[in-house]
């Protein structure tokens, strides 16, 4: 017998977005729904009062449509992992295999408060290293578009005068003259080509062979090449960690952490020592074979293997990869920032150069 009736949305709850760009989930919205939930559970909640609760607090628009989507299914009958298959764009499919073995495991609680462990982690990082980035980035775009500025608009209502004496110039004007001059007129199309070519390269790198050649490039760089490697092993270790603590079998791991890494190489390189540990070898000599991890890593994985404390021992390594990482960002933009004003400085300077040499040579002729 019903106790109650009330309207829900579902008209809203079955239409798709209509903008994809801003229906994107944030992944510091999912941390804070994976805890939420891991919370709810654990005090004995049932799912679907828990989905509703966090249907209503939800503050953001296609969070709270996808939620109320999953309950629907789940009111139906369906398993929580099947429901967050329709949403592979907000839900990765490491955590829906979480999800699934939670559920098998009647741990479903605990696979929830890992996980919530893990992206928190994850944007934490994520957050420190955007933070780290910031600056140099936005010293960059505005030296870049003040010198496109100065080249443009300023530099030839002053090298006009020059020209208008018709003496000879030295060759660091002419060049700063023609250089203005088709910036002054082409400037519309420079800035066509710039977004055609920023295009062109996004999909370009985004095919197979475009994305192999950028992941060798990040591999091979003197000054980044350590920094990606220990942010890319860091972020399957600490992956690999809590699909094992979530109760995932060591090969369904492994397939689901192939591609958390960020880098096509390591994700074949672990689809091989994946195929190696299926035939009978131990983990530590299957990942040392492809010469990309670290040898640190390699003696704390054997490590773990043999006392049985795999997913601990991952986190360790994660953890001091990241503190490494971290360092070596610090380090990097050190070096980044006087970098860029040296080169900004030669930028103003040769401008400058340029227009002061012709008056010099006009002060010593009319001398």
């Amino acid at each position: 017998y019903p106790t109650g009736i009330r309207e829900e949305s579902a008209a809203l709850a079955q239409r798709a977005p209509a903008f994809r760009l801003f229906s994107r989930v944030r992944a510091k919205d999912l941390a804070q729904v994976f805890r939420q939930m891991a919370t709810l559970l654990e005090a004995g909640i049932p799912l679907v009062s828990c989905l509703s609760a966090l249907i209503d607090q939800s503050a953001h628009s296609p969070l709270r449509t996808t939620l109320t989507q999953i309950r629907e299914r789940v009111r139906e009958g369906s398993s929580l992992a099947d429901a967050l298959t329709d949403h592979p764009r907000t839900f990765s499919g490491l955590f829906v295999g979480l999800v699934r073995a939670g559920e098998v495991s009647g741990t479903l609680a605990l696979t929830l408060s890992r996980w919530a462990d893990f992206s928190e982690h994850r944007v934490a990082l994520r957050q420190r290293i955007r933070a780290a980035l910031t600056y140099p980035a936005f010293m960059f775009v505005i030296g870049l578009g003040v010198l496109f500025f100065l080249l443009a608009f300023v530099v030839p209502t002053v090298t006009k005068i020059f020209s208008d004496f018709g003496q000879s110039l030295p060759w660091p004007t002419l060049i700063l003259i023609a250089v203005s001059d088709f910036l002054n007129r082409f400037w519309w199309a420079v800035g066509a080509v710039v977004i055609l070519l920023v295009f062109w390269l996004r999909k370009y790198l985004r095919s197979e062979s475009g994305g192999l050649l950028w992941d060798r490039l990040k591999l091979r760089l003197p000054l980044v090449r350590e920094l990606h490697r220990r942010l890319a092993v860091s972020r399957w270790a600490r992956t690999l960690a809590a699909l094992l603590s979530g109760g995932l079998p060591l090969l369904q791991a492994l397939e689901f952490s192939q591609d958390v890494a960020g880098n096509r190489l390591f994700s074949r390189a672990l689809g091989e020592a994946k195929e190696r540990i299926r035939e009978g070898e131990e983990m530590a000599p299957s990942l040392k074979a492809s010469g990309l991890f670290p040898s640190v890593v390699m003696e704390m994985v054997a490590v773990g293997e043999k006392s049985g404390v795999l997913a601990p021992m991952l986190e360790k390594v994660a953890s001091s990869l990241e503190n490494e990482a971290e360092g070596d960002l610090r380090g990097l933009i050190a070096l980044v920032e006087p970098l860029m004003i040296l080169v900004m400085g030669v930028g103003v300077g040769f401008v400058a150069l340029a227009v002061l040499l012709p008056i010099l040579e006009m002060s010593q002729v009319i001398r």
